[in-house]
């Protein structure tokens, strides 16, 4: 007689079939990031030739048409452009900016650092600041999860509470929790997504869609930088509306100034 075969418990299976579906979840992951490496590189490669194209022709029209400025002076204008933005300076006007590293801007930081969004528009620069955004970071974060708990904790018992209140007066509890739910996930879409691009549209100048954009970028804590909220890093009047074309009309006014003390030295004559 043959020996009888004993089935296999369910813990042994549900191990043998943890690794393909471990395998399997990995290569979709592999795959959604290889079709969004594929889409970023489609849209926003030939943007960024284009850019980098029109910059080193306007560039080297600058040296050809004043021959007294050398290209690696130049290129040192331009980090030097570029460092004091970052360092939070505006060149926009002949006057002196306050900077971005006031109490907002700096509230703005902390708030974007313990949030993990981390825009990107502002980082530490000296060293002292760069540890103490350790440590700060280290409590902070923990400690920005805990609030969040505590207040999807209490969002769930108001949720709760209408569903009971509901559900005893149109004595259909489970229609009553499907009302509740919507109303919450309806209430946090206008909150949250639908009616701040509407805010952001009359103070910053931004287009609906761009609006939107930041607040899902925000909401989702992604924070790539490319907007932020001029009014509360920026004492300039004219609060540009995003954080890259605040550099690119400093770079333009800094070239502007710089072909204007050229001319003023040559005496109105190009070269």
């Amino acid at each position: 007689m043959y020996p009888r075969r004993t089935r296999a418990a369910p813990e042994d299976r549900l191990r043998g079939c943890a690794v393909p579906s471990t395998m399997l979840l990995l290569f979709a992951y592999l795959a959604y990031l290889a079709l969004g490496t594929g889409v970023f590189w489609t849209l926003e490669g030939r943007a960024e030739q284009d850019s980098s194209r029109s910059f080193q022709r306007d560039k080297w029209e600058l040296l050809q048409n004043f021959t007294c400025l050398d290209r690696p002076a130049l290129d040192s204008l331009i980090r030097d452009v570029i460092q004091a933005y970052k360092n939070g300076a505006s060149l926009l006007s002949n006057t002196t900016s306050m900077g971005r590293w006031e109490l907002l801007g700096s509230f703005f930081f902390s708030v974007s650092t313990i949030t993990t969004i981390g825009y990107g528009n502002l980082s530490p620069n000296t060293m002292a600041a760069r540890l103490f955004c350790i440590f700060f970071a280290l409590v902070g974060i923990p400690f920005n999860l805990v609030v969040l708990n505590r207040l999807g904790h209490l969002m769930q018992q108001g949720v709760n509470h209408c569903s009971s209140r509901l559900g005893g007066t149109w004595q259909d509890p489970g229609k009553a929790r499907w009302l509740a739910g919507s109303g919450a996930l309806l209430s946090g879409l206008l909150l949250f997504l639908l009616l701040p691009p509407l805010l952001f549209s009359h103070m910053e100048g931004w287009s609906y869609m761009e609006g939107f954009y930041f607040a899902f970028i925000t909401l989702s804590t992604v924070g790539f930088g490319d907007y932020v909220i001029a009014s509360c890093l920026l004492s300039d009047t004219r609060k540009p509306n995003r954080d890259w074309q605040t550099l690119e009309r400093t770079l333009k006014s800094s070239g502007g100034l710089l072909k204007y003390r050229l001319l003023a030295g040559h005496g109105g004559s190009r070269l």
